[in-house]
């Protein structure tokens, strides 16, 4: 059993014990796992058996679950999935059905995903009344202000991806709207692109947006033009990021069932209209062994945590509540499931692997590779227990492959899972040796100071006033000649490392997952306008589903904060 940190208790009492009508935790953070585990078992044959291994698996802290599932297992009505996508038809009475059913998914703990596409543009014809649309954007913006007032169960805001296609005539306000610092808060935005508009930008021809109501060109407009906006707009503001439709599809493991337009929040799951997800992560620091203090990773302990936590994901699709029946349809028929990593850093860390290495590249590589793989044989062996996902031989599986779920993988940014397992977030690296986290828990500030930095600086004996003074203000170790170069490079942090390394990263994990990876490419305040243009392009190029690019400072509030931890005014 793993002891809870002073962070990770302080998030859990604030939002995942229960408590009373009056506010007074009723629940310890061991008794939480522990409904957790009773309820995730409870359509197991052998449920003692099966709690008491779920339970183990989550008090190692070897694996977690998503938020909602943490939050709401075992309670009345609890919804337990992180991940839907919803649609939006060209309709008031499609537009307000599918806010209502966003409000819902909010106050359970959820987010959604909404592609809005198929509304006419601004200042279009309104045919039953002979006036004008509001267009996206309009609708958009009563999403957001819905969102704001509808408190995620009192837990947590709810979060949203909106998403416009490349060709749609509002595309260039669409790509501003985030321009203002307080603008649509409570959404990521990303562009929908296709690979006919990225060859476009390649070869500066004319690009075509169309009436999405008529079918017809509304406007043709200089596809580069379009392209150095959207890169304007992310270097200034972080949004919006890219989902690179086409790449998405070709790998859409149900293609029969529909089309995917759309992805989660944080984008690391494509799914169909209505479809939800659960997403689960394996604490990669946990599953490392050691020899007179040479660390391995332990294989054998990875491979039945994969299957413990395939198992446990897929019962939750049996237990969950679901709050609209359409949901609940697609989501049983395909029986999507997102298991990811997280700890990804601190592994390499404990290994003195540099993050910004071939040698983690490779090894990103072999360790995607055996979680997918082994995910796979998890699934196929529960298909053999319980049966085949519904829509099985409709999908890229058939006959190839028996399996349980549609998809196994997905790499989540694990944000407050990752402080309640005490490790670092999903495949990112350190943000900072030292940082503030604020604004997730009511106003209130979190310090951070890498644990595995300082054991490193006092066995060295390097640990001195100069250092700690240099690493709380600057949060790095680079500029110091007192330190070998072989201990800097372990210790580089999230904006140390070059733009190319990061998404050598994403690559390799994308390359074994069969979802999509959310990875955020951290920028120091000086990255260009052109190197986040290289940055996207090649991205479209490497194939990946999605980018996201964030450069330090361009948000007036930023959840992790490289300054002074004595609140300076640099914070």
């Amino acid at each position: 059993m793993s002891v809870f940190s002073k962070n990770a208790i302080q998030i859990l009492e604030e939002r995942y014990l229960l408590k009373d009508k009056k506010g007074r935790l009723i629940e310890t953070p061991q008794a939480l796992l522990r409904r957790v585990a009773k309820f995730v078992s409870s359509n197991e044959e052998k449920k003692s058996f099966h709690k008491a291994q779920f339970y183990e698996l989550l008090s190692s802290l070897k694996f977690l679950p998503n938020s909602p599932t943490l939050m709401n297992a075992g309670c009345k009505n609890g919804q337990l999935s992180a991940c839907f996508v919803l649609p939006i038809e060209d309709s008031l009475d499609s537009i307000f059905t599918t806010l209502k059913n966003a409000a819902l998914i909010h106050q359970s703990g959820g987010g959604t995903g909404f592609n809005f596409s198929k509304l006419r543009p601004k200042d279009d014809l309104v045919t039953s009344t002979s006036g004008t649309s509001s267009g996206p954007l309009a609708f958009m913006t009563i999403y957001d202000a819905a969102t704001e007032q509808v408190k995620q169960g009192g837990k947590r805001r709810g979060a949203n991806m909106g998403i416009l296609n490349i060709d749609h005539p509002d595309i260039m306000d669409f790509i501003q709207s985030k321009s203002s610092k307080k603008a649509i808060e409570n959404f990521n935005i990303s562009i929908g692109i296709t690979d006919a508009f990225m060859n476009a930008v390649i070869h500066n021809l004319n690009w075509q947006l169309v009436n999405p109501r008529t079918k017809k060109v509304k406007k043709t407009v200089s596809a580069k033009a379009i392209w150095e906006l959207i890169i304007k707009e992310a270097w200034s503001s972080g949004d919006p990021g890219l989902i690179f439709l086409d790449t998405i599809n070709s790998s859409n493991p149900t293609p029969k069932a529909g089309t995917i337009s759309c992805t989660n929040p944080c984008g690391e799951v494509p799914l169909l209209d209505y479809e939800s997800c659960n997403l689960g992560s394996i604490n990669l620091s946990k599953i490392l062994k050691s020899h007179d203090g040479v660390y391995k990773v332990d294989w054998e302990t990875l491979a039945k945590t994969i299957h413990l936590s395939v198992r446990f994901l897929d019962n939750i699709i049996t237990v969950n509540h679901y709050l609209i029946p359409q949901i609940k349809s697609i989501t049983m028929a395909n029986r999507k499931m997102g298991l990811g990593v997280m700890g990804w850093a601190e592994l390499l860390i404990l290994l003195e692997t540099p993050y910004a290495s071939e040698e983690a590249i490779q090894l990103a590589e072999k360790l995607m590779s055996f979680i997918k793989k082994e995910s796979y044989k998890a699934s196929e062996q529960l298909s053999i227990e319980r049966d085949i996902f519904t829509n099985w031989k409709d999908s890229l599986h058939y006959p190839r492959q028996k399996l349980r779920n549609a998809t196994c993988n997905s790499i989540a940014p694990t944000g407050t899972i990752s402080v309640i397992a005490n490790t670092s977030y999903s495949i990112e690296p350190l943000f900072a040796l030292a940082y503030n986290r604020v604004g997730i828990l009511g106003g209130k500030t979190q310090t951070e100071v890498n644990a595995l930095f300082l054991q490193k600086m006092k066995a060295l004996n390097l640990w001195s006033d100069v250092i700690e003074r240099e690493v709380i203000n600057t949060g790095s170790i680079q500029h110091l000649t007192s330190i070998p170069k072989s201990i800097k490079a372990i210790f580089q942090t999230s904006l140390d490392i070059p733009w190319e390394y990061h998404l050598k990263h994403q690559k390799a994990f994308q390359n074994y997952t069969d979802n999509a990876v959310s990875k955020t490419i951290n920028l120091p305040e000086t990255a260009t306008i052109e190197e986040v243009s290289d940055i996207y392009m090649s991205a479209w190029n490497l194939k990946l589903k999605g980018i996201t690019i964030y450069r330090y400072g361009s948000k007036d509030h930023q959840i992790l904060q490289k300054c002074s931890l004595n609140n300076s005014k640099d914070c």
